[in-house]
């Protein structure tokens, strides 16, 4: 099948071409069609499916006819996190350049006046994370009573990070007589009430997970003596030293071990940045734009911040951590061996990790090669800074407490393990903008608050 076959107009169909594709992908070629007809869709696809053009073009061939009015969007896009947001709005652009549409991109983290006037100017597609949404609502700068075509994406990653009740808001703002696409990798309990109460005779397209991982992608794991996070960044930098590795993404379980992980390296002169929901929006996005074109080496990251995020020509993959879900596995090492090119993963995997790698071999189905590296401790690390020393000894108090005492750096965060009294005065919005980026909470406790004593508080 090729998209020629989906029904789209000559338009769209050269803007397709443009972007260097002709053939849709399985979930693009089961969704398009139905979406045309302004059927409801339940779409189950993971993401690295290619489901954003399975709704962004669909609604862009809807809304070809018509013009929006101000602060009235005809069409509304949800996304869970800003840059799944931001990515969405770039695959409109592509696709919508032989069309006169405007569009609204709403996130938190920048400035809510462009997005104002753009609101006022009409918006044909409103594509938003919900808290940003529901903000500019309640201000009284949006209309959503001409929304007649609803999409919301990733819907069990809305689950995970708390959002169900901003969702069912939303929807109850939304005029009755609407089409609604909506996609979700699993559909858990919660999500099927959603999906009972609020689409009507939903056309189900279903495409199996990928649980098994491109052939593309050459896997190692590095055993290392034990957990020690300088242990840990020895080994990552001998496995980054070694020939070929071009760029890289880094991954971390946790967001204040992205920010440690990316300055030991820089320490080490390697060239390497963070991205994470504590980072302004715009700092943000000028470091992916920094990866995409090579001036940035090594990107460290969360899962959240880097989840959907379509970045080619990606040489490696590591795993400082092994993931907590072993699906995050497999969206993880799919950064690279993208368009058929070669790629490599490298996990870090200590004794303590032995229940987490069966989990992955169970859900790829075979063990990732070993790689041996001499002396992968040997390497010392880099001096902190005099700075870095004062801080460190100001949380220990100065003196030694005793033999079983951690390394500073490994100490809980008090901001990132109980609610600080500042905390308790932010405002709503405020709340909201980090909750786009929170992620799910982890499955242990000390890591994080748990997420129903944060929305208790809003």
């Amino acid at each position: 099948m090729k998209f020629t076959d989906l029904g789209l107009s000559p338009n769209l169909l050269s803007a397709i071409t443009d972007a260097g594709y002709d053939t849709p992908t399985p979930i693009q070629a089961g969704a398009i069609p139905i979406a045309l007809t302004g059927k409801d869709v339940l779409g189950i696809a993971q993401t690295g499916t290619g489901k954003t053009a399975s709704f962004t073009l669909p609604m862009i061939e809807r809304l070809s006819r018509g013009r929006a009015r101000a602060r009235m969007p005809r069409s509304l896009i949800l996304a869970p996190t800003r840059e799944l947001a931001a990515q969405v709005s770039e695959n409109f652009e592509t696709y919508a350049k032989n069309h006169k549409m405007n569009m609204a991109l709403l996130i938190g983290g920048v400035s809510f006046e462009p997005q104002k006037r753009i609101l006022d100017q009409g918006a044909d597609v409103l594509i938003a994370t919900p808290g940003r949404l529901l903000d500019h609502f309640e201000r009284g700068g949006l209309l959503l009573t001409g929304v007649e075509i609803l999409v919301i994406d990733e819907a069990d990653r809305m689950l995970d990070m708390g959002f169900i009740p901003d969702i069912e808001r939303i929807l109850k703002l939304l005029p009755p007589r609407r089409q609604t696409l909506f996609f979700s990798a699993t559909m858990p309990p919660e999500i099927q009430r959603l999906v009972d109460t609020f689409l009507r005779d939903p056309e189900r397209v279903e495409v199996a997970r990928p649980a098994q991982t491109a052939e593309t992608i050459q896997q190692y794991i590095l055993r290392t003596a034990d957990s020690q996070p300088k242990t840990k960044r020895a080994a990552l930098r001998a496995a980054i030293n070694r020939d070929g590795v071009k760029n890289g993404i880094i991954f971390c379980n946790r967001k204040r071990d992205v920010d440690i992980v990316a300055r030991s390296l820089k320490r080490h002169g390697f060239s390497a940045a963070a991205i994470h929901g504590d980072l302004d929006q715009a700092q943000r996005m000028k470091t992916l734009a920094e990866f995409k074109s090579g001036e940035l080496r090594l990107l460290v990251a969360s899962d959240v911040a880097a989840r959907g995020l379509d970045i080619p020509a990606v040489s490696h993959v590591f795993n400082v951590d092994i993931p907590r879900n072993a699906d995050d596995y497999v969206h993880r090492i799919g950064r690279t061996g993208r368009a058929g090119l070669e790629g490599e993963s490298v996990t870090l995997v200590t004794p303590e990790d032995r229940k987490a790698l069966a989990a992955v071999v169970k859900l790829i189905g075979r063990e990732p090669e070993e790689l041996a590296l001499a002396d992968v401790e040997a390497a010392p690390e880099a001096p902190e800074s005099a700075q870095d020393d004062a801080k460190s000894r100001s949380r220990r108090g100065g003196r030694r407490r005793g033999k079983t005492e951690k390394p500073a750096e490994a100490q809980p965060d008090a901001a990132e393990s109980a609610p600080s009294a500042r905390e308790g005065g932010r405002s709503r919005r405020r709340k909201r903008d980090e909750a786009e980026d929170a992620g799910p909470a982890p499955r242990g406790f000390g890591d994080h608050v748990p997420e129903f004593l944060l929305r208790s508080a809003l």
